[in-house]
Parts: C-alpha cells; sequence; structure tokens
C-alpha cells in the first residue's frame, strides 16, 4: 500500500508545527499495521473494510491499554462499553460500513477464536466502528463478508498507507466532497519524550471546510445549512507513549479538537468517535501475577502529546480529502472529489500554500 495521489504538504500547506513521522501515518508508531479491503464493483457497491492492528501478536492473550470517546454517538461502535469498563482492547480494529458491523464483529470473532493461543477463549469484545456509505453504496445489499474482514487483516502491514477512495473510505463523502481514508502522524522530540501518534481517519461528515484556518468550504460556496451535510467520522488514535486508559481518553478528547479545526460540527446525525490505543506496554490476558506494574507518563508531561494528536488528526482529515477521487455509485449518485486547484488558490491567495 501507498499514497498515490499529492498530499497537502507537497503543495507546502503544514497543519501545526510539530514534526510528521517517516510515513506520516499510523504506521509510523512502530508495530502497527493496517490493511485495506476495496469493494467496487458494478454501478452500486462502492465500501470496503479497513483493519488496524496494534501490534503483530496475539491481540486477545496481550491486550493494549485502550480507550474510546464518543463526540456524537449516532453512531454503531461494537465493543465501546468493556473497553470504558476495563480500560483494554483485545481485538484489532475494524472500520467498515453501517449495515457490515454484525458481519466485522462476527469476523473479528473468528479471527481471534482461530488464533493459537486462544483455543479455551469464550468471550470476545470485538472492537468495529462505521460510517454509512448509503449515499453511494448499495448499502442494504450488505456485500461485506466475513472473509472480506479477514482478508484485510490478513493484509495488515507497516509502511505507508493507501488513502482516499480505499477500505472504508471507498463510498464516503465529506464536507459535500468525496472523502475517504487519510491518515498522519506526528513526532515528538526527544526533549518531549520522543514520542510518535499516529491518527487514522474514516471521513464522512459535514460542516463548513476549514485547511490550515482558511474557510474553504465558504469560498467554495459548498457547507452545511446551505447545503444538506450530514454524516459521521471514525478516528483511530495510535500513540507508543506510556498512557493508561485515563489518559488514552484525554488524548482522545483532543483528537476531536482536530476534527473541529476542520469546520466538522458533529451534527444530530454524526457518528464521531474517537479510539485510542497505546502500544508501549501490553497487560497479559491471565498471568499468576496479583498486580500489573508498569511505567505510565505523568499527567504533567502528557500536554505535547495532546497538541500531536490534534495536528494529526486535523491533517489525515485533510489527506483523506485531497486523496479522493469522483465516484458515482448507487442510484447514479456522485460525489465529486475536492476541486483542489480551486482550493490551493485560495490557499495561495491566504498565504497557506505555496
Amino acid at each position: 500500500m501507498a499514497q498515490t495521489a499529492r498530499r497537502p504538504r507537497d503543495y507546502g500547506i503544514r497543519f501545526g508545527v510539530l514534526p510528521t513521522g517517516q510515513f506520516n501515518a499510523i504506521t509510523d508508531v512502530p508495530g502497527v499495521r493496517v490493511g485495506q479491503v476495496t469493494l467496487k464493483q458494478g454501478i452500486t457497491i462502492r465500501t470496503g473494510v479497513t483493519a488496524i492492528l496494534p501490534h503483530s501478536g496475539n491481540q486477545f492473550q496481550q491486550k493494549n491499554p485502550a480507550a474510546i470517546y464518543i463526540g456524537n454517538g449516532f453512531g454503531k461502535l461494537t465493543g465501546y462499553s468493556q473497553v470504558d469498563e476495563l480500560g483494554t482492547i483485545e481485538t484489532p480494529i475494524i472500520l467498515t460500513n453501517t449495515l457490515s458491523v454484525p458481519t466485522a464483529a462476527d469476523a473479528l470473532i473468528d479471527y481471534t477464536l482461530m488464533q493459537k493461543g486462544n483455543e479455551q477463549v469464550r468471550s470476545v469484545n470485538a472492537v468495529v466502528g462505521e460510517t454509512n456509505d448509503g449515499f453511494l453504496n448499495d448499502i442494504r445489499g450488505r456485500h461485506v463478508t466475513k472473509q472480506h474482514v479477514l482478508d484485510a487483516l490478513q493484509a495488515a502491514k507497516t509502511g505507508p498507507v493507501e488513502e482516499g477512495n480505499v477500505g472504508a473510505g471507498t463510498g464516503t463523502v465529506c464536507f459535500g466532497y468525496k472523502g475517504g481514508i487519510g491518515t498522519a502522524s506526528r513526532k515528538l522530540p526527544a526533549s518531549l519524550g520522543g514520542y510518535t501518534v499516529g491518527a487514522l481517519v474514516q471521513t464522512n461528515f459535514g460542516g463548513v471546510l476549514q485547511i490550515a484556518g482558511v474557510p474553504v468550504g465558504v469560498e467554495l460556496g459548498r457547507y452545511s445549512f446551505r447545503e444538506k451535510l450530514d454524516g459521521s467520522c471514525m478516528m483511530v488514535v495510535l500513540t507508543d507513549a506510556p498512557l493508561d486508559a485515563r489518559n488514552l481518553k484525554r488524548l482522545a478528547k483532543r483528537a476531536f479538537m482536530g476534527l473541529a479545526k476542520t469546520g466538522g460540527i458533529a451534527s444530530n446525525g454524526s457518528g464521531d468517535y474517537v479510539i485510542a490505543v497505546s502500544t508501549a506496554y501490553q497487560i497479559p490476558h491471565e498471568t499468576t501475577s496479583l498486580f500489573d506494574t508498569v511505567k505510565l507518563l505523568r499527567n504533567d508531561n502528557v500536554s505535547p502529546l495532546f497538541m500531536a494528536v490534534i495536528e494529526a488528526t486535523e491533517e489525515a482529515i485533510i489527506n483523506s480529502l485531497f486523496a479522493a477521487q469522483t465516484t458515482t455509485g448507487d442510484q447514479g449518485h456522485q460525489a465529486d472529489q475536492l476541486p483542489l486547484e480551486k482550493v490551493i488558490e485560495i490557499l495561495r491567495k491566504a498565504g497557506q500554500a505555496r
């Protein structure tokens, strides 16, 4: 997988002040892998699956600390209550379309039960998020199968991550234009811990588009309440900073600030969720010890991570728009790609692009 479209940074657009990781992707967090399956068949099927794996081992046996923050709860995120209660995640994260969540959860259960070492497992908390791609996709046909989910998990790898009309972003629409999958990362300097924060988003929401603080949506004449723009955004945040569930939820809340910087408004019909996971340590499913002993980052030292996740989430959302391409789908509906020439000219006039 690789980014094929020019990204905002290629036009001189910058988001914030912190440096990116090598790939400017969630996979800059060591050990994190992403796999995607894209379904584009005939004129009606425009959907897919995106899988995010925090580490390469048995996720059920070696859980990661995790938290979920709900910005607006008009969604079908499975697995929330157990993550919130126990502060750990025991499966990879799957993103897909709204009506395929049960299928994806079933596939994640299969995946977990089949793994070596899980022969006695009798409870699995599958974590699956979604947005509704029913404008471009025949969502009622429920074309995502368990095999598609398993294929995405199998395809997961490190390195560059494909963006735009791929995986769970194949049929999404954002700010009235074609949305999709986007990703970005930030690397803290050694003096602030040297940690990496990566974000991956599935963009399918409305509002008034802003890019690097410029009201692009207003300039283009396309924004919420002038036109009907609604939907959801799934945000997945991974970091190698040693955080517990409490501080991961604080980190997740700041990711929502990154969405706000792009002009998202978390409308009534929007399912906006942030899943935050630390890869710094793992919590064994079974142990003879009475205690979990880990070294955690102090509250006083997490603010740089907050800024990092705001910047990474903002950039990931805009990356999804720059990579997405015009798509025609179910019932002849069409979502046009962001008019990049116009956008770049608007940003140049504002001094935000070269």
